[in-house]
């Protein structure tokens, strides 16, 4: 739904015409393995985005997965870019714009909604009566954050307060910091799954492990993607995490960057590829290649 939303949003809003202008489309990782039914259910979405917007006269699609527009968001083209989406957290290594999935995706199943479901049952047990979950999330939003030392933050004075439209002031504690520990410590949330901090770890490990020509440390870059990324001091607790957990060798160097331009952050690398000299050019496939995708290679 999301190409047919762009292409939609386009035409009334920006009231530009799909048929005058390339269009990038933000695919979201999926079928993460790299065995031939993984491929093949990645070529068929992609066939079902390119087959929905040529329908519409768009003259040609540039499909990128979020993963690695997130990553030429922060000006990179190889890394490990995380991404805290709505039900799960990918963890993707990217090395030269190509996904390696030969080395492995890392899939947390913790995301967003987790995150603010938490939430949610901890102002619920403190009496705190809210209308909707957009309350919470707007909360999680503006109050949250993820402290560089859990233990010594739960003996600190870490109240503060929001004011949400239309239903008055809000106070949260602990609660600020506990909800975003779940990344760490998923069992707080009755999650059985690895910490986010393993998870990219165990990315690392593999990366290191694989002879790439090029640079050797391309992937002690980790950009961070998705709404719940922006959480303050995640970019900080994950690099002190990383440097505990990693021998030396794989963790010095390593830098972990918050998400670039917010929650929008793959727009942006959207934007970037769409400013690029070369755009449209290799970037996109017009309806005439489509038309001959036999001799077209449609997976990303």
């Amino acid at each position: 739904m999301c190409y047919i939303l762009l292409s939609f949003s386009a035409l009334c809003r920006m009231q530009v015409k799909p048929n005058t202008q390339p269009v990038i489309v933000s695919v979201p990782i999926c079928h993460y393995d790299d065995t031939e039914s993984a491929k093949a259910s990645r070529r068929q979405l992609k066939e079902a985005i390119y087959s929905a917007l040529f329908d519409m006269n768009v003259p040609a699609v540039c499909a990128v997965n979020q993963a690695t527009l997130a990553l030429f968001a922060a000006k990179r083209t190889s890394g490990i870019a995380v991404n805290i989406g709505f039900q799960v957290t990918s963890v993707v290594p990217i090395f030269n714009g190509k996904v390696m999935r030969s080395v492995g995706v890392e899939v947390v199943g913790l995301g967003a909604l987790k995150l603010t479901g938490f939430l949610r049952e901890k102002m619920q047990l403190n009496n705190l009566n809210f209308q909707s979950l957009y309350t919470v999330r707007t909360l999680k939003e503006k109050l949250c954050y993820v402290a560089l030392d859990y233990e010594a933050e739960l003996s600190k004075d870490t109240q503060a307060s929001f004011e949400a439209v239309g239903e008055g002031r809000f106070t949260l504690s602990k609660e600020r910091f506990q909800t975003g520990e779940i990344l760490f410590q998923p069992h707080l949330a009755g999650v059985q799954a690895m910490g986010l901090h393993q998870a990219i770890a165990l990315c690392m490990e593999h990366c290191h492990s694989v002879e790439l020509a090029g640079d050797s440390d391309w992937y002690k870059t980790v950009v961070l993607s998705g709404g719940s990324a922006c959480l303050p001091g995640l970019a900080e607790r994950l690099e002190k995490e990383l440097k505990a957990l990693l021998p030396p060798y794989i963790s010095n160097g390593t830098r972990v960057i918050p998400p670039p331009y917010g929650a929008d952050t793959p727009w942006f690398g959207a934007k970037i590829i769409g400013n690029l000299s070369t755009f449209p050019g290799p970037w996109c496939v017009t309806k005439k290649q489509f038309r001959q995708k036999p001799r077209l290679n449609l997976i990303w």
